[in-house]
């Protein structure tokens, strides 16, 4: 695999985060490290506080030109001048979506562990699929997305797919070869420093 064909850095924000630093940092990060997407993912539902950061976040990625997804917010997406969405159940609302927002929006479908929503999300018009989480972790319900899943997806579907949660250098070393994106988040948010976090993980691509 070439370097260009090397997996896009997908980044996620914190689920929570000050609107008075986060934006500062993730202009660092971006203006650091190339990156593909950035996903607008707060666990807020004050629709207030998650439009003054679609906002904010909205202002850094797009002078990068880097797109800007929101995630499960479909009614905001064009309201706010973002890019698309990621929605979070599996193939089940893509096709609605896609009629909603039309053939140019980012549609982008969590799909956890299983192939069979992936395939429905991708026959239904996602732009991509995601799967995960692909390490342990506490969140979710312990089923994890195995390699042998992006493995078979990536020598068989042509939908890009995204491995996210609970990433680590051991993971992205033995998925790298067989995923388009890695959904990177808390694994670089909740460091000291985001940049030397992320180039860290990067690193670890062969």
């Amino acid at each position: 695999m070439t370097e260009a064909e090397r997996p896009q850095i997908y980044l996620i924000s914190p689920p929570e985060f000050e609107l008075s630093t986060f934006p500062e940092t993730l202009a660092r990060v971006l203006d650091s490290i190339e990156v593909a997407c950035v996903r607008l993912a707060l666990s807020s539902r004050d629709e207030a506080r998650i439009a003054r950061a679609a906002d904010a976040l909205r202002e850094v990625t797009h002078a990068r030109d880097i797109a800007l997804v929101i995630e499960e917010h479909v009614m905001l997406v064009e309201r706010l001048g973002l890019d698309g969405v990621h929605l979070g159940d599996g193939a089940r609302s893509v096709r609605r979506v896609r009629k909603t927002l039309g053939k140019d929006a980012i549609i982008g479908a969590w799909c956890g562990n299983s192939r069979h929503d992936g395939m429905n999300a991708g026959e239904a018009g996602a732009d991509y699929v995601s799967f995960g989480p692909v390490g342990q972790t506490a969140l979710g319900d312990g089923r994890i997305a195995e390699a042998d899943l992006f493995a078979w997806w990536s020598e068989m579907i042509e939908v890009p797919v995204v491995a996210e949660g609970g990433l680590d250098q051991d993971l992205i070393a033995k998925l790298w070869p067989v995923t388009d994106f890695f959904g990177v988040g808390a694994e670089v948010w909740d460091r000291d420093d985001p940049v030397q976090a992320l180039g860290a993980l990067i690193s670890a691509m062969g």
